[in-house]
């Protein structure tokens, strides 16, 4: 069993951009090189800005090449929920760009021809109890009568032809969304983002950030400093004590997933027939997919608690007892990998991104990063070429006093996880 994600085990070899020499200044400098750095990088150089960015790993080491390669369509929030805070319009332009942003990835990997199995395979948000149907048939009418989105409810019944388990109590089916590979898929931005002017320093940490009298900032890492006349942050979950703002007020949260070995085509098919992307409605629920070999990736929050090896094989064994529940006929299918990481959630369960102390961000993904990391890297090359509008999370900044007794460090995840986790068992 490898405790390597997948997406990255499977995907060409990265070449190393280790080792090389920093320029003495640029028009940007962006830390991170997940889906959110390497797609600002690649929109701001196009623009041509000269563009470099730090990585203290390879570039989608965290979250972006741990996820669950899902490229789906829907907020982070339930459109109502949108409305109640923000009103009719600013709900209809933050749907649209969720929307939208599954449009972005699919753009890209044409426009760059990033071979990377994009597939618009729809999303099964299935029900875990009764009372879960019947919400999703209000979303249903709300998506379509107000925001011009088709979705289909399926019966327990209908469920049938999508899904080969009797776990579940009906879904919404969402056919927008994509799957996607997502090892392919970063090494295929980070190969644009070069051919576009960008440059790409691995293994290479910012270690903290001077603004400068005349404007602009130092950017000091581990193998030298640069001049900034601009910085981006994006590293999301992964922020460290370099950039204590943004550390303060995000709540990282771990996340696992086991990939089965590979099923065959005729069991796969009786799996997941038609390859949906299936999202169950849980408070501490499940995600999973096929994969391109036809193989089960199925993850969910498992334990609360950091991911390393011996915390990633604890985590294994609980989603191969619950995938089990849910898929009998898995029960003794190998598991080949199992990996975690982290996720960055917002308290407000949105993501934020725009500029605080002169430093640009987008940062919150609350599990929707592959297509909003990707949105928000065009979003904010935008924004800094002087066009704020392009931000459709413009004003909807993080709080300004952070979370109270909170430094980074999620203590009380494992309180909130036993709560959730005893909803989901009352019935």
């Amino acid at each position: 069993m490898k405790q390597i994600p997948y997406w990255l085990d499977t995907a060409p070899a990265f070449p190393d951009r280790s080792g090389k020499d920093l320029p003495d200044e640029a028009d940007l400098v962006v830390i991170g090189g997940g889906l959110t750095g390497l797609s600002t990088a690649y929109h701001t150089a196009r623009k041509g800005a000269r563009v470099v960015l730090v990585e203290k790993d390879k570039v989608g080491s965290g979250a972006s090449g741990r996820n669950g390669s899902m490229c789906t369509q829907g907020m982070t929030i339930g459109v109502g929920e949108a409305r109640r805070r923000f009103g009719e319009e600013r709900a209809h332009e933050l749907y649209g760009a969720f929307r939208e942003a599954v449009d972005v990835v699919e753009e890209l990997t044409r426009t760059e021809d990033i071979d990377c199995d994009f597939h618009r395979s729809g999303r099964l948000g299935v029900a875990f109890k009764p009372q879960h149907f019947e919400a999703m048939k209000a979303t249903q009418r709300d998506l379509a009568d107000n925001y011009g989105h088709e979705t289909r409810l399926l019966s327990p019944s209908e469920l049938k032809a999508e899904l080969g388990s009797d776990y579940y109590h009906g879904a919404l089916l969402d056919p927008l969304s994509a799957g996607l590979h997502v090892g392919k898929y970063v090494h295929g931005l980070a190969a644009a983002a070069e051919r576009a002017g960008a440059e790409i320093h691995e293994r290479n940490a910012a270690t903290g950030l001077i603004r400068l009298p005349g404007g602009g900032f130092l950017v000091e890492t581990l193998h030298g400093t640069i001049r900034a006349q601009r910085v981006m942050a994006a590293t999301d979950a992964y922020t460290d004590k370099s950039m204590p703002y943004f550390r303060k007020r995000l709540i990282n949260v771990g996340s696992f997933i086991i990939v089965t070995e590979p099923l065959g085509e005729a069991r796969a098919k009786e799996i997941i027939p038609n390859a949906r992307l299936v999202v169950d409605s849980k408070n501490v629920g499940h995600y999973l997919r096929l994969t391109p070999d036809n193989r089960l990736a199925f993850g969910g929050r498992a334990r609360f608690a950091p991911s390393d090896p011996a915390s990633d094989v604890k985590s294994g064994d609980i989603l191969k007892r619950e995938m089990t529940e849910i898929f009998p006929q898995l029960a003794g299918v190998r598991i080949d990998y199992v990996w975690g990481g982290q996720v960055g959630f917002s308290w407000d369960r949105l993501p934020h991104a725009g500029e605080v102390n002169g430093l640009y961000y987008s940062m919150g993904y609350c599990g929707h990063g592959v297509q909003m990391a990707t949105y928000m890297g065009r979003a904010l090359a935008e924004t800094m070429d002087g066009h704020p509008g392009a931000n459709p999370l413009r004003g909807i900044g993080f709080p300004k006093v952070p979370v109270p007794f909170y430094n980074g460090t999620a203590w009380f995840l494992p309180f909130g996880g036993a709560y959730y986790k005893a909803k989901d068992r009352l019935r």
